[in-house]
C-alpha cells in the first residue's frame, strides 16, 4: 500500500512537471534563455513554412502560364470548330436549295448525256467536300475536348497551389505571433534584456562576418560573382519574401546573387534545389549551394573553411556562419 502511494506521488509529480514544461514561457520556472531559445524555434519554424510559401508561389506562377496558354490554344480550336461547323452548315443549305435528290434523278432520265455527266460530276464533288469537312470537324472537336480537360485539370491544380499558398503563409504568420505573445508576457525590463542580447549577439556576428569576408579569395567565374553580391549584403535583415535590396529571405539572397553571374533561379530554396548539378558533400566548392530541411526549406552560399553566407530566419541578418542549421540537416548541393 506504501509502495502504491509512492509511486502515486512520483506519479502526480511528474504529470505537474510536464504539465508546467509544456505551458507558455510566462511560468516563473522557466528562464530567459529557454523563452530565447523558445522564440528562436518559432521564428524559425515560421520561416520554414515562408520558404514553403515561397515554393508555392514559383508552382503558382508556372501553372498559371501554363493554364493561360492552354486557354488561349483551347480558344483557337473552338474558333476553328466554329469555322468548319459554318462550311457544313453553308454545303447543307445549298444541297437543299438544289434539291440534290431530285436533280440526280432528273439527269438520270435526260436525254443528254453529257449535262448527266457534267451535273454528277459536280454533285460527286459537292459529297467529297462535305465528307472532307465533317472529318476536319470530327479532329478540331477531338482536339478541342481534349484541350478542355487540360485546362480544367489546371485549374484544379493552381486551386490546389493557391490553397497551400495560404497555408503556408497563415502558418508563417501565425509562429512569429507566438513568438511576440511569449515576450509579451514577460516583465518590461526582460523583454529589453532579451532585446538587447539579440542585437548583441548579431553585431558581433556582423562583424566576424564582415571580417572573414575580407579574407575571400581566389573564386572565379559564376561561383565568385554570386559570392561577391551575397558578401556585400551582409548584415541586411531577414524578411519573409523578400529579394533585395535592403531585405532578403534565403532564396531570395540566392536568386539574385546568381542572377549577377547569368543564372536564373526561382525565389525557392526547394524548387533551386532541383536545378544545377549535384555534387557529393565531400567535394563542394566555394560558391555551391547548400540546401537544408526535410522537405528542403533553406539555403545559403557555401564560403568554403566550413562556413556559408547566408540570410538565416526572421530576427536575424545576412551572415557568414557554419553549414550548420539545427534541425534542418544538410541534404544536397548544388553547382551552376
Amino acid at each position: 500500500m506504501r509502495n502504491r502511494m509512492k509511486l502515486g506521488a512520483v506519479t502526480l509529480s511528474m504529470t505537474v512537471f510536464i504539465s508546467l514544461a509544456g505551458q507558455p514561457v510566462t511560468q516563473a520556472a522557466q528562464t530567459l534563455a529557454q523563452v530565447q531559445a523558445q522564440v528562436i524555434r518559432l521564428e524559425e519554424e515560421a520561416t520554414s513554412a515562408a520558404e514553403g510559401a515561397q515554393e508555392a508561389k514559383v508552382k503558382l506562377a508556372a501553372l498559371t502560364r501554363s493554364l493561360e496558354g492552354i486557354q488561349a490554344k483551347a480558344a483557337i480550336q473552338g474558333k476553328t470548330v466554329d469555322a468548319i461547323s459554318k462550311t457544313l452548315g453553308i454545303i447543307a443549305v445549298n444541297q437543299y436549295k438544289s434539291g440534290t435528290l431530285s436533280e440526280s434523278l432528273e439527269l438520270l432520265f435526260s436525254t443528254d448525256p453529257t449535262l448527266y455527266l457534267s451535273a454528277a460530276g459536280s454533285l460527286d464533288a459537292i459529297t467529297r467536300q462535305k465528307g472532307v469537312q465533317l472529318r476536319k470537324f470530327q479532329s478540331a472537336e477531338q482536339q478541342l475536348n481534349a484541350t478542355s480537360l487540360t485546362v480544367s485539370d489546371r485549374l484544379a491544380q493552381v486551386k490546389a497551389v493557391q490553397k497551400r499558398l495560404a497555408e503556408r503563409s497563415a502558418v508563417a504568420v501565425k509562429k512569429l505571433a507566438q513568438a511576440e505573445s511569449l515576450l509579451a508576457k514577460l516583465k518590461k525590463e526582460d523583454r529589453e534584456r532579451l532585446a538587447r542580447l539579440a542585437r548583441e549577439r548579431e553585431d558581433a556576428d556582423q562583424a566576424s562576418s564582415l571580417a572573414a569576408a575580407k579574407k575571400l579569395s581566389g573564386v572565379s567565374g559564376r561561383a565568385g560573382s554570386a559570392l561577391k553580391f551575397a558578401l556585400k549584403q551582409i548584415g541586411d535583415r531577414y524578411v519573409f519574401g523578400a529579394d533585395g535590396m535592403i531585405y532578403w529571405d534565403c532564396s531570395g539572397l540566392t536568386m539574385r546573387a546568381y542572377q549577377t553571374a547569368g543564372v536564373s533561379l526561382p525565389h525557392s530554396s526547394a524548387a533551386q534545389a532541383r536545378m544545377g548539378k549535384s555534387i557529393p558533400f565531400s567535394q563542394k566548392k566555394p560558391g555551391d549551394l547548400m540546401f537544408f530541411g526535410r522537405p528542403v526549406s533553406h539555403v545559403g552560399i557555401y564560403l568554403g573553411g566550413g562556413k556559408m553566407v547566408h540570410a538565416p530566419r526572421s530576427g536575424s541578418r545576412v551572415k557568414i556562419a557554419p553549414p550548420n542549421m539545427g534541425r534542418k540537416p544538410l541534404v544536397a548541393i548544388r553547382r551552376f
